[in-house]
């Protein structure tokens, strides 16, 4: 079983990466392969609404240029995702939002090529506006029949603007830690499901 996680922080290091690993933790804990895929490191762009993913169906976004067909590949290869994000004027960043458009509608125009995989969202927040990145990211995941992971609270830690701040929020890391616990529960579940007989 494996997970797979895009940070789409400009920070390679930062919040959201710190918070993505502690999940990873847990996921490894329990003999779960992980992966992250850092978003910074490439130029994205968005959806350009050729719609050429309908027509041709070959799992692939037509705009070939960057990771997000390698981004799409690994999502199809893995169990679950998470899709984390800073919050940047109350919403997820534009390189997430980027992969969230081209691997959404590719999955939409593949007959939800997505569903039932697991799908969790974390987010890092200095002071406010998580809840809508939060909202944007589970969007990708509720659209595309995908079973989101919940933890004890939603899955955001509070840090500043540097990087390791997110290492002060004991209830953020807690709420991590859980997220990892209840998504390597599930993976097991579905895994063990899928292996007995009918």
């Amino acid at each position: 079983m494996k997970v797979v996680a895009f940070n789409g922080s400009a920070r390679r290091n930062g919040n959201t990466a710190i918070l993505i690993r502690h999940v990873f933790k847990e996921l490894e804990r329990e003999g779960i392969q992980t992966e992250l895929i850092q978003l910074a490191e490439h130029k994205v762009q968005g959806c350009i609404a050729c719609r050429k993913c309908f027509t041709e169906k070959n799992k692939r976004c037509a705009v070939g240029d960057d990771i997000i067909n390698e981004c799409i590949v690994k999502m199809l290869e893995a169990d679950g995702m998470i899709l984390g994000s800073p919050t940047y004027f109350a919403d997820c960043t534009a390189s997430i939002k980027a992969l969230i458009e081209r691997a959404g509608m590719v999955a939409r125009a593949n007959d939800d090529m997505f569903k039932r995989k697991l799908g969790a969202a974390v987010v890092a927040v200095r002071r406010s506006g998580a809840i809508h990145a939060f909202d944007s990211l589970n969007h990708f995941f509720t659209i595309g029949q995908m079973i989101v992971v919940g933890s004890s609270y939603w899955s955001i830690g509070l840090g500043g603007r540097d990087s390791g701040d997110v290492e002060r929020d004991p209830e953020g890391l807690k709420t991590m830690a859980t997220l990892g616990r209840n998504m390597a529960w599930l993976l097991k579940k579905i895994n063990e499901a899928e292996d007995t007989p009918r």
